[in-house]
């Protein structure tokens, strides 16, 4: 099935949690939501949608796909929701699912960027202190499957998206914020609703 949004997405949604003593992040829930329910919400204008991780009930459809072995890290869990998309795609929106604070707003951001940019591999978010937040970024699709290297399995996510040189956006309020550990998910809790 091509896309018809123009850009696909694939939501890493994997892990062990090990730095929050081994709980499943993605279905961490506050606010009604779980934390993988709120990434796909913030790229839910992608299609297709691939979730790389075990499965899990969701309130948007997706394609599942898991990286191997499970638990080969995240340029292993990346290459395998690249191989699920149709070949066509010409960009990807690619997301960690414990940023609880993405928006669409954040999405589209990203995509103008790149958009501006015709020779640039990719946009990502940067924090306050200008470092990128590597997984969340939009990639044009070509570039990002030449840069993965053909065994993928605990290689760093720096060391294969930084070559791609790509554009820096400014994250708005805690867009950039992530839930990694027991404070990350207290700070997370007392910011929501």
């Amino acid at each position: 099935m091509a896309s018809t949004s123009g850009f696909a997405g694939i939501v890493l949604a994997g892990g062990r949690g090990s730095r929050l003593g081994g709980r499943d992040k993605p279905a961490i829930r506050f606010s009604g939501l779980s934390l993988l329910d709120r990434t796909l919400a913030a790229v839910s204008d992608a299609e297709p949608i691939v979730a790389v991780g075990p499965r899990r009930v969701t309130g948007l459809p997706v394609r599942w796909t898991r990286e191997e072995p499970p638990g080969a890290g995240p340029v292993a869990a990346l290459s395998a929701g690249l191989s699920a998309l149709p070949a066509c795609v010409p960009v990807v929106a690619v997301l960690a699912a414990d940023h609880p604070w993405l928006k669409r707003d954040t999405i589209s951001r990203l995509l103008a960027a790149l958009h501006r940019a015709p020779d640039s591999g990719g946009a990502v978010l940067v924090d306050a202190d200008d470092r990128p937040q590597w997984l969340v970024g939009v990639w044009r699709t070509v570039a990002l499957g030449r840069a993965l290297p053909e065994r993928p399995q605990g290689v760093a996510l720096r060391g294969v998206l930084s070559p791609l040189c790509p554009l820096s956006v400014p994250a708005e309020e805690a867009e950039t914020l992530d839930v990694d550990t027991p404070g990350d998910l207290a700070r997370t809790l007392r910011r929501a609703p």
